[in-house]
This record gives C-alpha cells, structure tokens and sequence, in this order.
C-alpha cells in the first residue's frame, strides 16, 4: 500500500536548494552544527583540529541581510486596501490568521518565505461547525465562525495532484506535513505529526500509529466534508520553475556565501599559523633532552652545529586568502543586486513603456505584483466564503514605487508645457501626473477628468438671473 507521507519527486528535487537557504538563515550557530556537511574536513585533518577550526568559523550573514532588504523594499510602506474592499473584509484584516495578526505583517512573512524558497503557500480555510446546530447564515454568524488564511512553508506541502480545467491547471489533491500540540496529563503536552489530505469537498487527517508487529503505519485519524468543491490553495511565485515549484532567486548568492564561510575558515586558520612561530631545534644528539621555558635555559657544546632558532610563516598566501574573500563579497553583492536590475531589453512603443513601466520592471517589482495578485486571490475566497461576490484589491507600495513617484519638477514642467501646446492629451497628462505623484495614483484618471471638466464648467457658467 502507498505510503501517504512519501513526497512528490518534484518536491524531492527542490529540497537540495532549501535545505542550503536554511543552512545560511540560520546563522553562524546553526552552520557549525551542520558540520562537514558546509564545512568539509581537510584530507588527514585531525577529528580534534577540525572541531577547534569549526568552533571558532564564522558567518558572514550577508545571504540573510539581502533577503531582508529586499522584503524592506516591498514593503516600504503598508499594504493598502482598494476602495472595492467589503468592509466585512476590513474587519478580517485586522486579524487575518486568527491569530491576532494584521494583513500587512503576515503578508511580510507570506513574502519573505517566498524569498527564501522560491513560492511559499497560503489555505483560505473557515472553522468547522456543527451541521446539527448551524442550519442558517443566521446561525453560523452566531457562531462567530469566519474565514482565516493559514500560512504554509514549501516544506509542509509535500504531495499535490492537479488537471487542466477551461484551460487552466486546478488542484485535485494536496497533502500537508504538519505538527499539532495536544494536551496530555498532569498539564504536560506533546506535538503530533499529521499529514492533512485534501480533496475537493473533502478533508483527511492521517496520524502514524504503531501496528501489532510494531511497524508504524500511517491510518485515518478523522475526516469531515467541506462546502467548496475546490481546493482553496493560493501559492505565491518568486521563482517558479514548474506548477508548485520554485526555486531560491538568490541561489547562486547563497552558494557564494557558503563559499565564503569556507574560504573565511581557511583564511583565519593561516592567520592563526602565520601568527605563532615555531621553535625549531637542531643539533639534538638522540637521547637528549631539552627543557624550554621562562625560568630555563638551553646548553649546547657545539655553538655552530648546535642551537634554537624560532621560524616564521612568509605570509605570502595571507594576502592572496584577503584578496580572494574581497573577491568573494563583492561577487555577492552583484549577485544579490540582480533583482533590482531590469531584464526587460525588448523594443517596445511609446505606448507600451509608458503603460509597463518598463525601467521598473526589475525582478523584485514583479514579485511585488505576484505579491499583490496572491493576496487578491486571498480576499476573494474569504468573499465567497461569507456571500460577497468581490473581495476587492490592495497595493503594494514598494520602495521602488517610491522612488519613482518622488517630485520630479523638469517632468512636471515638460507636461504642461505640451499640454498648453496642445501635443498632450488632458488624460495623458493626467496620468503622467499621476506617475509622479501630484495627482492620486490610485484614482481612475477617467473619473479625475470627468470631475475637473465639471469644476471647469462650473467655474464659467454665468451667475444666476444674468
């Protein structure tokens, strides 16, 4: 029989690169206790030496500080909810996992796991009620019951089926790893590992138990029907390489600070040789003796054949390990500027740059136009969940937003020039103001118009009884 708990291949395949993401984000401490497996072992190094090398390595946390700046960037200012947001869903907001935290710093994590893992998961769910005692809308309000949104790690989704509807893949089946705390006796608790299957309309929980043999085998715990006849999934990509798969955006910087950590290792090793000289004795007839220290004194009968001299490392390849580890940083440091490059070098209209935005369109902006997509996909579940039929949208302002929104007075000027000129349209100009910041970006240029068409007609009516 297939064991429930056995991965996707797919998931198999990503583990190898996770697996180097939490190796460098969990810091110095964590490094040293994975061991050999960052931090090999010299041919013929003493078990003892590689102890005393790998307890004094340190990190350069520089894998951890960029992803760090880059979830900054996205987040330079608070999410904002679109006037097309249900107030019910305002309300949610506020608490939006139940566990009294606010949209705008889940959604931090939600995107700084993506960061780190290449897609990070999130399952609209709503709380179990009793059929018996719940028959009305009425009574499920009572009940206080409301849709809540449980933040996955990549690592916990470790199965899914899907197949092509209307043109668009669709979940069938999804497995999630995961850990419960119950209560047990005398106050004491202890954790569960469960896996949650889930199917259309229908929800599993299988828990290992210990058979008659005492093989462990993993069997039904409990089950329970569900109202959607979807799987209410929403995965955010930061770099997808398949259907729920992804890859870090950061690798090939992670691999470069594992280098380092290793090259750093190496580096203060020498150091440590080149700054403690070796006494050297030559001369000694076999059998004899030589006691060195404060208080004593070494005796020799041949002045020329005979003595002690101290031997000092050249310190020619500590020059080469620094340059190399400069190197090294400065690697890095491209590599994680990379997503704040733009890509995009096609040839494109007028038009079409001003609409795309084209010198924003840097990796990580686009992953905070993924951000915003997911979370929308969010709002409209928790909206089907209690009857309404649109959840509304939120903006990410991102730091590059930002940037590029600052007042910009040769621009604004250059637009009401060819306004006056009659070369730029009234809504052109709006929306080119809008860019920069003067006028409301989240307003509809349309209905901007539309209100100063009507205030300039106001403003040339003539009075009344003239």
């Amino acid at each position: 029989m297939p064991d429930i708990s056995t991965p996707n291949l797919d998931y198999g395949n990503m583990v190898q690169a996770w697996d180097v993401n939490d190796a460098l984000m969990g810091g110095t401490l964590y490094m040293r206790q994975l061991g050999e497996a960052y931090l090999p072992r010299w041919p013929k190094e003493d078990k003892d030496d590689y102890k005393k090398r790998l307890d004094v390595a340190t990190l350069l946390p520089a894998y951890e500080e960029t992803i760090n700046q880059n979830v900054g960037r996205v987040f330079a200012e608070p999410i904002q909810l679109g006037e097309n947001v249900p107030d019910a869903l305002r309300e949610y907001a506020k608490d939006v996992d139940l566990e009294g935290t606010r949209l705008d710093v889940w959604a931090q994590s939600f995107f700084g796991l993506a960061m780190q893992y290449g897609l990070s998961h999130a399952l609209v769910d709503y709380p179990r009620v009793d059929a018996e005692q719940v028959k009305t809308k009425a009574d499920e309000k009572a009940t206080g019951a409301r849709p809540y949104v449980t933040m996955l790690n990549p690592r916990q989704v470790i199965g899914w089926k899907s197949k092509m509807v209307s043109g668009k893949v669709q979940l069938t089946a999804l497995r999630i790893k995961e850990v419960v705390v119950e209560d047990g006796d005398d106050f004491g608790q202890k954790k569960v590992e469960q896996i949650r299957y889930l199917t259309p309309g229908k929800v599993e929980i299988y828990r290992k138990y210990t058979g008659a043999e005492g093989q462990a085998t993993w069997a039904l715990h409990e089950e329970w029907e569900t109202s959607r006849r979807d799987i209410t999934l929403v995965t955010l990509y930061t770099k997808r390489t398949g259907f729920m798969c992804g890859s870090p955006p950061l690798l090939n910087m992670a691999m470069l600070n594992i280098k380092h950590w290793q090259s750093q290792s190496e580096q203060d090793n020498i150091l440590h040789v080149a700054r403690v000289p070796i006494l050297t004795v030559f001369g000694l007839e076999e059998g004899q003796e030589l006691t060195i220290g404060s208080s004593s004194a070494a005796s020799f009968t041949d002045r020329q054949k005979q003595g002690l001299e101290y031997v000092e490392h050249t310190g020619s390849s500590i020059g080469a390990g620094k340059e190399s580890l400069t190197d090294l940083i400065e690697q890095m440091r491209q590599a994680g500027a990379k997503l704040l490059r733009t890509d995009n070098t096609s040839t494109k209209s007028v038009d079409q740059t001003s609409e795309e935005k084209m010198q924003e369109q840097s990796p990580l902006y686009t992953m905070a136009t993924s951000l915003e997509d997911a979370i929308d996909n969010i709002l409209q579940i928790m909206a089907e969940y209690i009857g309404e039929k649109e959840g509304g949208n939120v903006d990410v302002r991102t730091e590059l937003d930002v940037e590029s929104k600052e007042f910009n007075p040769p621009a604004a000027l250059a637009i009401q020039s060819l306004r006056q000129g009659g070369d730029l349209r009234r809504i052109d100009a709006i929306k080119a103001l809008q860019k920069l910041n003067l006028i409301d970006a989240d307003a509809d240029p349309d209905k901007v118009l539309d209100e100063l068409l009507a205030e300039s007609a106001s403003l040339t009516e003539p009075p009344p009884g003239v």
